[in-house]
């Protein structure tokens, strides 16, 4: 090899043993790691929380033991009403449920309505025919309910087109037939529910005909959840949900301070209105009388108060204002059997003198009268027998309690023997015969539903018979308060606290709060009043005023006159809301009064969140 190749054959080697280097030091490059997907945007859900006291006994608008600003609420958003208040609190159509509903025949009265096709609900039956037949059964029947004088008077309900229209024969013209049919509840579901009337709406509303339906009713945490209903078919709901918040008063202030509450409605009073004091301009009040009156029902078919000297003398003994200045400072005196206070037209109708104020001389002369003795101790008695009374209020109804309370330590301070319970409020306005159960050991009770969203029960107090049991349950005789009532000791309450509805038209409303209907072949044993009272010589003046398109002021007057002098009951106060908006709340709801029957969440599904 020459010298010439030899140098070639070198360099060649060297370039090749440099290109290797080369590409042996050269870094790899590798193909960039998968980044991971970016997390779902889930939107935080749009909400407003209401402030309440309490979530009351069960959600049955059309029971006594169930009224309350809560289940008011929940019957505005949640189930299907034939007509509604407009702003000024006149009856218009509800569309989205009756496209007609008119009177088509006099003889007999009938009323037909054509029911929205679409109109259904949330658990995909229609909403029709059965659901009227279902309201009008139960309130025709069942005891304890609100204004069920025009169901009295109904003598059919007819379904056609499918269930999609119904005709409702009347037994006589009725004019006030538009208040009928609100509140439609789900009979699919209900009418072969175990105890469905009460029991199976205690723990919610187990299907929606409305913009919202409820999801959550959570005792134990206090709240009532409503989240939109999907299914509703007409405008839907701006909000995708409303939660009803119990709060005590500090709880509340707090909670409307940090922005964890936006708006509430709990009963105006020192206590509220000292918590709030701290918040100054951040937050706005309103008062707003709510559509119920509390009364005090005292028993006229049964023990002393059978006798109406002694109803009479209880009147006489009782300082309707101290016991509303203990319990309700902030109520508005009530003076009527019927307008409430806040209603246009009240006037306050008490005679002069007792029971419109205390006469303590008065109360002596009647139950002397009535054949009582009082001893040297104060004690009335009749023979060797103390005259001994039963003061009853539902145990779920904490101010009906307070009240209760108060109305047995003035009666005690009189020389009567009294004894308090509190049994569940589903039992004292549908039993002749409740649980003596002491307010100091009652626990609201609650049943859990089988439908309608997630409940936490609490703990309740002994369980009792049904109303179709109670007939037959035998009575005790009432145990000193000193005493120990014996687990499971029963007793008829002599004197009820019970709310009373107001807001309906007054004769009808007076006819179903004091009126006592004949039997009929369809209906041998109407239900009886809770506090079983009854006037033959009463009964064709509300019979009248019922029936009549305007009431006789005559007699309007002519019915309160015999009220007063029988005094089946005798009227207390109408409890006030306070209505709280902070700014934002304020702003994204209009949060108002709303109609009387309505109340303030009356238009919800048109609320916007809150913008901090």
């Amino acid at each position: 090899m020459t010298g010439w190749a030899r140098r070639t054959l070198l360099v060649v080697g060297a370039c090749l043993l440099t290109l290797l280097a080369a590409c042996t030091d050269a870094p790899v490059e590798q193909p960039a790691p998968p980044q991971p997907a970016p997390p779902p945007v889930t939107a935080r859900a749009t909400e407003v929380v209401v402030g309440v006291d309490d979530l009351g006994a069960g959600f049955n608008p059309h029971l006594l033991a169930d009224r309350s600003p809560v289940t008011q609420a929940l019957a505005t958003l949640v189930l299907p009403s034939v007509f509604r208040p407009d702003a000024d609190g006149a009856l218009q159509l509800d569309r989205t449920v009756a496209t007609s509903a008119e009177v088509t025949s006099t003889s007999p009265f009938t009323v037909s309505y054509e029911l929205n096709v679409q109109a259904s609900w949330s658990s995909n039956s229609p909403i029709a025919a059965e659901d009227f037949v279902y309201l009008w059964q139960q309130m025709r029947t069942q005891p304890g309910t609100i204004d069920a004088e025009g169901y009295r008077h109904v003598t059919d309900v007819r379904s056609r087109a499918g269930g999609k229209a119904v005709d409702v024969v009347f037994d006589e013209p009725y004019p006030q037939w538009q208040y009928l049919f609100s509140g439609l509840l789900p009979a699919q579901i209900l009418k072969d529910a175990p105890g469905s009337w009460t029991g199976a709406l205690q723990g919610g509303l187990p299907a929606s005909g409305g913009p919202f339906r409820v999801a959550a009713v959570d005792r134990a945490r206090g709240e009532v959840t409503l989240v939109r209903n999907d299914l509703y078919w007409a405008t839907p709901a701006t909000l995708d949900q409303v939660v009803l918040r119990r709060l005590g008063p500090q709880t509340l202030a707090e909670g409307l301070r940090v922005g964890d509450v936006d708006v509430a409605m709990p009963t105006s009073g020192p206590e509220v209105t000292e918590a709030l004091a701290s918040l100054g301009n951040a937050i706005t009040t309103a008062p707003a009388p709510r559509a119920t009156v509390t009364d005090l029902a005292l028993r006229s078919d049964y023990g002393p108060l059978s006798d109406v000297r002694v109803r009479q003398a209880v009147g006489a003994l009782l300082d309707r204002e101290r016991i509303r200045a203990a319990v309700a400072p902030d109520a508005l005196p009530a003076d009527a059997f019927g307008l409430a206070p806040s209603q246009p037209g009240y006037a306050a109708t008490a005679p002069a003198g007792a029971p419109a104020r205390p006469d303590p001389a008065t109360a002596e002369r009647l139950l002397t009268e009535a054949g009582y003795t009082r001893g040297a101790g104060g004690a009335w008695t009749l023979g060797n027998t103390p005259l001994s009374i039963v003061v009853a209020a539902g145990a779920e109804r904490g101010t009906d309690v307070d009240v209760a309370e108060a109305v047995a330590d003035q009666l005690r301070a009189a020389g009567i023997e009294v004894q308090v319970v509190a049994p569940p409020a589903a039992d004292l306005f549908t039993q002749r015969a409740v649980v003596a159960t002491p307010p100091s050991t009652t626990t609201p009770p609650t049943s859990p539903s089988s439908a309608g969203g997630t409940v936490t029960p609490t703990p309740s107090v002994a369980p009792t018979s049904g109303p179709s049991a109670s007939a037959t349950t035998p009575a005790t005789t009432s145990a000193p308060p000193s005493g120990t009532v014996a687990p499971n000791a029963t007793v008829r309450a002599d004197i009820l606290v019970e709310p009373r509805a107001v807001g309906g038209p007054i004769g009808p409303q007076l006819a179903s709060d004091h009126g006592c209907p004949d039997p009929t072949p369809s209906l041998p044993a109407p239900p009886a009043l809770p506090n079983g009272f009854c006037s033959a010589a009463l009964q064709p003046v509300l019979e009248s005023l019922a029936a009549a398109a305007v009431p006789d002021p005559g007699q309007l007057a002519t019915a309160e006159r015999v009220l007063w002098a029988q005094l089946p009951a005798l009227p207390l106060f109408q409890q006030v809301s306070l209505l709280v908006s902070t700014a934002p709340g304020s702003a994204a709801t209009g949060f108002g009064a709303g109609p009387l029957g309505t109340g303030p969440l009356t238009g919800a599904q048109r609320w916007s969140a809150p913008v901090s």
